[in-house]
């Protein structure tokens, strides 16, 4: 493919995805198809659109931690303490993705964007179930010592945020909905700081991804560079345009791309290989 073609798609998707990202989540259900689409058929594409794909979106989970500094502050015991199965997962699961043979991973895509158009599916149930779990603990916010978690509660927690971890380093779509529903109906506090515990983790573990698959060279930064660059721009846009969006809409138009994307790929890989 002509490298001003790639571009000409690549750069946009991005754009889009940074927009969706801070907006509502999603944007790796633009931008992922996006670099299988440019990469086409070179040797390894589906790991290198994975790779590159992350290191493009990481700039805006690393930002996001900012605004949240005050949350972040506020619960930084439970921040430490999801720290390293953040990290342990993320390596995992960059390191599965790298090591195993091209043909599991990409056998997995149309489970994984399913799995998270799934996620976005069900974030309206999902919600408001954090809300009144954020709810109880603000109620209680004062008896500290009555509500001390349990030793087998903060390994509970731990072991959640390992297998979060693990997946948002092997795909990650939609592991902020997963993170930020599984935070909340454990209790870990307000939905605000729910949030911001969220957004530090999620940084953490793109971060550590990022630093598994620039080692073992499966980014394309030619690629690369100009999608970060366009989904930073896309990230800060949507953050501006945020109050006047319909997070509603943008949520349906990306469900509405998962569905199509899910179909196509469950077809290429199930009806059309066989």
């Amino acid at each position: 493919m002509e490298p001003w073609l790639a571009y000409f798609v690549l750069c946009p998707a991005a754009l889009i995805g940074g927009m969706i990202n801070s907006v509502a989540g999603g944007g790796t259900l633009i931008t992922f198809p996006a670099l299988l689409w440019a990469l086409g058929g070179t040797p390894g594409a589906t790991i290198i659109a994975n790779a590159t794909n992350t290191v493009a979106l990481c700039p805006g989970a690393l930002s996001g931690s900012w605004g949240y500094r005050r949350e972040v502050r506020a619960q930084w015991e439970w921040v430490r303490w999801l720290a390293l199965p953040s990290l342990i997962g993320g390596v995992a699961g960059s390191y599965v993705v790298v090591l195993a043979p091209e043909s599991s991973f990409k056998a997995m895509i149309p489970w994984l964007i399913g799995l998270a158009t799934g996620l976005f599916i069900l974030q309206p149930r999902l919600m408001p179930a954090s809300k009144a779990g954020a709810a109880q603990e603000n109620s209680t916010a004062d008896d500290s010592t009555a509500n001390a978690p349990s030793r087998l509660y903060l390994w509970l927690v731990f072991g959640l945020q390992l297998l979060v971890g693990f997946y948002g380093g092997y795909f990650g779509a939609g592991i902020g909905i997963l993170m930020l529903s599984t935070l909340s109906l454990l209790h870990l506090g307000n939905i605000h700081h729910v949030n911001g515990v969220k957004t530090v983790l999620a940084g953490m573990i793109n971060g550590i991804a990022v630093v598994v698959f620039v080692i073992s060279g499966s980014v394309n930064w030619k690629l690369g560079v100009p999608m970060m660059i366009s989904a930073s721009i896309g990230g800060w846009l949507g953050a501006t345009l945020a109050r006047r969006l319909d997070r509603a809409v943008v949520r349906r138009i990306v469900i509405g791309m998962g569905i199509v994307l899910t179909t196509w790929y469950f077809t290429q890989e199930w009806l059309v290989v066989q």
